[in-house]
């Protein structure tokens, strides 16, 4: 597939999850919680996770935000969902390098897409926000749980 056409698929990917965001809903019986800003641009979210037996079992973000952002909330909530925490941690250390401009080590799938965000540095901190929150989220579950 030509660049132009990977281009214009991944900015159809990223705005179909900004127009169209999953996993808005709060999830029943959440034992994670964790909220998440972006000073620079205004945005704000609020992540909640329900993990039993060491999966995540649901996950819920809501907030409110720039299309990167968003975007990026509801692909990492789709990617996490179902999946073995450490599965889960491998997803986001993965997508972070990717961030980063490394090689991500894992299998990104949709996730990908959001690799040209690098290009504006300003943004790569909208791209990370949902999944900063899930590791901080994730580190106080694992404190406690």
């Amino acid at each position: 597939m030509p660049l132009e056409q990977l281009d214009e698929l991944y900015r159809e990917i990223i705005l179909d999850h900004y127009k169209s965001p999953r996993n808005r809903a709060v999830p029943a019986e959440a034992n994670v919680k964790a909220e998440g800003k972006n000073p620079l641009c205004g945005d704000e979210i609020t992540l909640e996770v329900r993990v039993e037996d060491g999966v995540v079992r649901d996950v819920g973000l809501q907030g409110k935000g720039c299309s990167i952002s968003l975007s990026s909330g509801s692909m990492m909530t789709e990617a996490i969902k179902g999946k073995p925490l450490a599965e889960a941690t491998a997803l986001l250390a993965g997508f972070k390098e990717l961030m980063r401009g490394h090689e991500p080590g894992v299998e990104l799938g949709d996730l990908e897409a959001l690799g040209g965000v690098r290009k504006f540095p300003v943004r790569v901190k909208c791209a990370l926000l949902a999944w900063t929150t899930l590791e901080q989220g994730l580190k106080g579950h694992n404190k406690v749980g």
